[in-house]
């Protein structure tokens, strides 16, 4: 069974963040990096068989094909913010309730067995009150797995343009995981460092997976945006060379953009 949330129940900000996906048509085939972090997330899921899984912000499904394949459910609720991805979703998993919404938001149901979520949470407005949410919908002895970024994620952008969403650190992270209750948590960071040709095709990539930096970022009540001119595109190409400049295996020219995944593995008691 499919729920369908109207789209004027979203703020204004989530619309933005749900068009961006929704234009990303090639975003499996670019986001080599986020196929990675689902494998490592399915890697720490403690049971293969379980009685309730929540995936919340399921997206194109790369998270939910690992699931379908590796993980046996007797009910399976999964949740993803922009509608154009529900029949896909159904078609990874026909038994599963595709529940399509604001997941910071909406009721995603209680006493699940496990909660996992890839690459979706840092898009909330408040990040780290996925915690305290994931606890209530837990069962006890239920497992939270979820990967999210760190304050380093694209560092290259934020220092060039000023923009992109702030990150909790994995401070705040363990802060949030030990006074909603969750025991045995594991918090760990992994960075990635992708080679790319030249500045625009850093820009290129961001925008097939979705991300964009002239998008409302940091908060509901935050509507400025950030805009590309020609002279301000030049300065950035002209920065981004001069500071973040590498060479490939080859010997190549290459500029990188900074990838840095923290992974949270916890558990109620």
């Amino acid at each position: 069974m499919t729920i369908l949330s109207a789209p004027n129940t979203f703020s204004v900000r989530k619309q933005t963040i749900a068009h961006h996906f929704a234009s990303a048509s090639d975003y499996d085939q670019h986001a080599s990096i986020q196929r990675e972090i689902c494998q490592y997330l399915l890697a720490n899921i403690a049971h293969t068989k379980q009685s309730s899984v929540l995936e919340v912000g399921a997206g194109t499904g790369q998270m939910t094909r690992l699931l379908a394949e590796h993980i046996r459910s007797q009910h399976w609720r999964i949740n993803e913010l922009c509608t154009e991805q529900a029949a896909t979703l159904q078609s990874i998993l026909p038994t599963a309730e595709i529940v399509i919404g604001d997941a910071e938001t909406m009721n995603l149901a209680a006493h699940h067995s496990l909660i996992i979520s890839a690459n979706a949470i840092q898009w909330f407005d408040n990040p780290l009150s996925f915690v305290a949410q994931s606890a209530q919908r837990l069962q006890s002895g239920g497992q939270l797995v979820f990967s999210t970024f760190t304050p380093n994620n694209f560092l290259q952008i934020k220092t060039l343009t000023g923009q992109g969403l702030s990150y909790p650190d994995i401070d705040a992270w363990q802060s949030a995981l030990d006074c909603a209750g969750f025991k045995n948590t594991e918090l760990s960071v992994q960075r990635y460092d992708l080679p790319f040709l030249s500045p625009y095709a850093v820009l290129k990539h961001m925008k097939l997976t979705g991300v964009s930096t002239n998008q409302t970022q940091q908060s509901a009540h935050d509507t400025q945006t950030f805009r590309w001119t020609k002279s301000r595109l030049q300065q950035f190409e002209s920065d981004y060379w001069r500071y973040f400049s590498a060479e490939n295996e080859t010997g190549q020219p290459v500029v990188n953009l900074t990838y840095e995944v923290l992974v949270v593995n916890a558990f109620m008691p």
